[in-house]
């Protein structure tokens, strides 16, 4: 989704894209051709990942589904003979060796990392994650390369930063009226659930709306939306939701993930209640909550200590006026425009 976003960004100033892909299952070949950019599907991973040589492993090796050195290869094709501008990697998966393997077909390689765990070629590193520093890439990044780093270069979707204002301007009285529950489209561990029956042990407004946000290929999809109409409260499932920007504006605290997701939230002033659901988001979550960004919540049933206190306490309102302003620094929503425009004069 980052990448789309980045991809528009640049087509907007006359960029052609094209978007290299393995056939995932959950692939985004259909938005990536409604987006009006190009694109080469590679061969699906093979099913018998025990005849696949990783090599020396970076810690998600297996999340390529090939070895590093065909997915060079097959990249290298895709390209079919051209030297591009710019090739734009974002994989974990993926290190200097398999950088090394392409650069004879891009005058310029761009990463896009969150983890500083592995070694990369490049002449520009893009990690949007807060509390990240430049030096965090000592040894693992040339020196020469520009380095684009924390939520000010977050990859937004545009809507974020058209509804922004209107998003925090309603939230100058802090309320509790419309919460939104949104931990990922996917959700494979049926947190949203849990959340739920947290929820039902709370003392909340007679009249909260709550709004459950999930895509259609969720497995526990059924679960969540049986769920929902045990609430004492109204709550609405919204399946493949397409204007996340404009519910989070009109939404008055949100419960989610400390993934990509966060920035967008910060960028609407959006309270959250921010759960870690991988190692990699234990950071970012880290830094939000040291800022006064977010409220952490370490799994499902803390949520009650949260909503223990009178919700229309002035320390309750003071805490979520408090979120509303650290969270609303952290991205402004400029970061794609930030990024492309680095791209765009790059050694001009």
């Amino acid at each position: 989704m980052r990448c789309l976003t980045l991809a528009a960004k640049l087509r907007e100033q006359g960029a052609v894209t094209l978007f290299i892909c393995r056939e995932h299952i959950g692939h985004y070949r259909d938005q990536i051709i409604q987006g009006g950019h190009g694109i080469v599907m590679l061969p699906p991973p093979v099913s018998d990942r025990r005849s696949i040589d990783f090599g020396a492993r970076t810690a998600h090796a297996s999340w390529l589904g090939t070895d590093w050195k065909f997915d060079a290869q097959d990249t290298c094709k895709a390209v079919d003979g051209k030297i591009v501008d710019w090739l734009v990697v974002d994989h974990y998966a993926l290190d200097i060796r398999w950088e090394k393997a392409v650069l004879h077909v891009c005058k310029r390689l761009m990463v896009i990392d969150d983890l500083a765990d592995r070694p990369h070629v490049c002449d520009l590193l893009l990690d949007q994650n807060l509390g990240r520093i430049t030096g965090d890439y000592s040894g693992l990044v040339p020196k020469p390369s520009n380095k684009l780093i924390g939520p000010k270069y977050a990859l937004l979707r545009p809507e974020f930063a058209k509804l922004r204002g209107e998003s925090l301007s309603r939230r100058t009285v802090p309320q509790v009226k419309r919460l939104l529950v949104a931990m990922g489209g996917v959700d494979n561990d049926n947190i949203t659930t849990l959340i739920l029956d947290s929820l039902s042990e709370c003392t909340l407004p007679i009249d909260l709306t709550i709004t459950v946000v999930l895509g259609s290929r969720a497995p526990w999809l059924a679960q969540v939306e049986k769920k929902a109409l045990t609430m004492q409260w109204t709550t609405t499932l919204a399946v493949d939701v397409k204007d996340m920007a404009q519910l989070f504006a009109d939404s008055d605290l949100a419960i989610g993930a400390a993934g990509g997701t966060a920035w967008e939230r910060c960028c609407m002033g959006l309270p959250s209640l921010v759960m870690v659901l991988a190692k990699n988001q234990e950071q970012g979550a880290e830094a939000l909550l040291s800022i006064g960004a977010s409220y952490p919540v370490h799994n499902a049933s803390s949520i009650a200590s949260f909503f223990s206190s009178d919700l229309n306490s002035s320390q309750f309102q003071d805490l979520m006026a408090r979120m509303t302003r650290c969270s609303a620094l952290v991205a402004d929503g400029q970061g794609a425009c930030r990024v492309a425009r680095e791209m765009l004069e790059y050694n001009e």
